[in-house]
């Protein structure tokens, strides 16, 4: 995981969240989006703060345990 400053804004990133998130409160989950230098994980309930940056290969791990539940 890295924590850097993007030469952009994290708004111009297209950010993406579940379908599953629980459509009573929306803003409360993540939203990630795909752009170099990989993959942008931040909270939609603070989406001007500081987001994580994953490299993809860190992300896939991440997803496969979550799959395990």
């Amino acid at each position: 995981m890295t924590r850097e400053t993007l030469s952009g804004d994290a708004r111009d990133l297209t950010w993406f969240k579940s379908s599953y998130s629980d459509s009573s409160n929306p803003s409360d989950c993540v939203e990630v989006a795909t752009a170099p230098p990989g993959i942008h994980v931040r909270d939609s309930k603070r989406p001007d703060d500081t987001h994580l940056t994953l490299a993809p290969s860190t992300w896939s791990a991440f997803l496969t345990f979550a799959a395990q539940g």
